[in-house]
This record gives structure tokens, sequence and C-alpha cells, in this order.
């Protein structure tokens, strides 16, 4: 009796180890997500990310999802928190998160989303597409010889053009920049309207639609959080914008070249994948683009009285195709 006792007590630990053994196998990841503000635009960057890694790994991935609320020191403190807690890996969505992260640690795998330029956001010069540390992603960049192509094609009688953008965000003073020399060439007379933050975005973009005949916003957080502001500003003065960016356009633009931010967040998503299966080495990872759109704003283009070309596709259908 003592023997058959004993056996089944040794049967019960062993089973309870095999449990135990099994629980310690299954990989948990966790994630943190640091987003520079609450937008269309980075929103879906953010979700396509999450839907990636939620598919491939279901409850096994686990998010610690912050929003710095358009603030650059609150991004520090979120990324140090991860840093804190030890997480896996890090998603930066916009440039001054990714700029915290690089700032916070040099060893935990750091991918950006919704970054345009990564060599200017880093200090990186002659930058060849693969930063080469801890950190890659992916970019919302979209080629400027045919953003300004686009422009043209729109607005082909415009003399000047007004450049409006966010000073506080390096990657808006790239855009711009490379827009103007683009612009110029095709023979439009160019001027920078900076605004420092939201606080004076209103008379900025007031004084560039009194002096524009056209305007355009690059892909820029700041702007895109006030787009209604900048529509109810440009669209009774009868001045359009040309928007780098599709939830730009949405709110105040006329016509972009657009990416889906959603779809780059599902290839930050996969990146991501590989990474923390072991897979790939974030520091061999080239960043990666997406492809792009013409698309424009039906409702603000009939506003303007704008006649759009027939190969752009309407933001509303674009939208309706992407749910089907």
């Amino acid at each position: 009796m003592k023997k058959q006792i004993i056996a089944v007590a040794l049967s019960a630990v062993m089973a309870g180890s095999i449990v135990g053994m099994n629980v310690s196998a299954e990989e948990t990841y966790n994630v943190g997500i640091c987003q520079l503000v609450q937008h269309d635009a980075l929103d879906a960057a953010t979700q396509g990310f999450k839907d990636t890694l939620t598919e491939e790994f279901g409850d096994a991935v686990v998010f610690d999802e912050q929003n710095a609320q358009g603030d650059s020191n609150t991004c520090s403190t979120i990324v140090n928190s991860f840093v804190s807690n030890g997480v896996d890996l890090i998603l930066a969505n916009a440039t001054p998160a990714l700029l915290a992260a690089q700032a916070a640690t040099d060893t935990i795998p750091i991918l950006g989303t919704s970054v345009t330029d990564y060599g200017a956001a880093l200090g990186i010069e002659d930058f060849d597409g693969t930063v080469g540390t801890n950190i890659s992603g992916t970019s919302d960049e979209v080629p400027y010889d045919q953003q300004a192509a686009l422009l043209q094609e729109m607005f082909p009688d415009a003399k000047n053009v007004g450049l409006v953008y966010c000073s506080a965000e390096p990657n808006s003073q790239v855009q711009v920049d490379a827009m103007k020399e683009e612009l110029e060439a095709l023979g439009y007379t160019c001027e920078f309207y900076a605004f420092s933050d939201s606080n004076d975005l209103s008379s900025v973009v007031t004084t560039a639609a009194d002096a524009s005949e056209v305007i355009y916003i690059p892909t820029d957080n700041t702007a895109a959080s006030n787009a209604e502001l900048i529509a109810n500003i440009c669209v009774p003065a009868g001045v359009p914008i040309i928007a780098g960016e599709e939830g730009i356009c949405k709110g105040c633009g006329v016509a972009t070249l657009s990416i889906s931010y959603y779809d780059l967040g599902v290839a930050t998503g996969k990146m991501a994948i590989k990474i923390l299966k072991g897979e790939a080495n974030v520091s061999e990872m080239p960043v990666e683009l997406a492809p792009f759109t013409k698309k424009y704003n039906a409702q603000l283009c009939e506003e303007l009285n704008i006649t759009v070309p027939d190969d752009y596709v309407a933001i509303e259908d674009a939208a309706e195709a992407e749910t089907e």
C-alpha cells in the first residue's frame, strides 16, 4: 500500500514537472509601443503592427502601448520605462519617438515607423539604407520628384508655392528642403512658412495662404493633428493644399502621393517577427519603403472647383476598397 502511495505521489510530481516545463517553454514577447501623437496615419501604423504580431504570436505577445500626446519629453519618459521593464522590442512611431528610443538603449531592438528620413533623423551621413545598430524600421518617404510632378500636374499654371511645416520636426525640414529644390527646378517660386508648434500654426498658415497660390505640407505630425484648423483657413481663402500623406490630405488637402500607413505597420510587424524569433539581426536589416498611389480629396476638390486627372483615386473609394 505504501509503495502504491509513493508511486502515485511520484507520478503527480512528475506530471507537475512536465506541466511546469510546458509553461516555461511557452515564449512570451513583451513589446513596448511609443507613439508620438494620435492621428489617422500613426494610429493606422500602430494597428497594422499590432495586428501582424498578434496574428503570428496570439496571446504570447504583450503590448505596452503608450501615446506621448505630441510631447518629445514624454517620449523619453515612455521609452525609459520600457527599458526599465526589459521589453524585448520597442516600436517607435514617428521621429521624436525614434530619437527618444535611440537615446534610451543601444541593446534592445528598436523598429521605427512613420519616419521619413532615418539618415537625417539619426545624424547619419551618406546613409545607405541600413542603420547598422540596434535600429531599423520602415519609412513613409515618397520620392520628392514625383511629389513635385503631382503638384505640377494638378496646378500647372501656378507660380508660387508655400511650404508649410513644423520647425521642431527634423523630417519635415528635410522634406520641404527637398521639395523646394524639385519645385524650383520646375519653375515654381517657393517660400518656407515654419511654425514652432500648434500655438503659432494658425498665424503662420494664414500668412502662407495670403501669399501662396498652392501650399505643400509634408508628412508633419503637428500639421496632421491640426488638419481641420488648417482647412478652416485655406479652404475659405481658396488655396489648395498638396499633402505629403493621406491623413493630412483627408483633413485639409486636395491631393497626395499616398502610402498606406496600415500596410507600413504590417511591414514593420513582419520585421519584428523575424527579430523576436531570432531569424534576423536588427543591425543588418535595411529600412523598408512602402508603395504609393495618387489620391485626392473629392469633397475639397469639388469645393475648390478643381478638376482631377483620371488616374487619381478618391480617398474614400480607396478606404472602401481596403475593407472589401
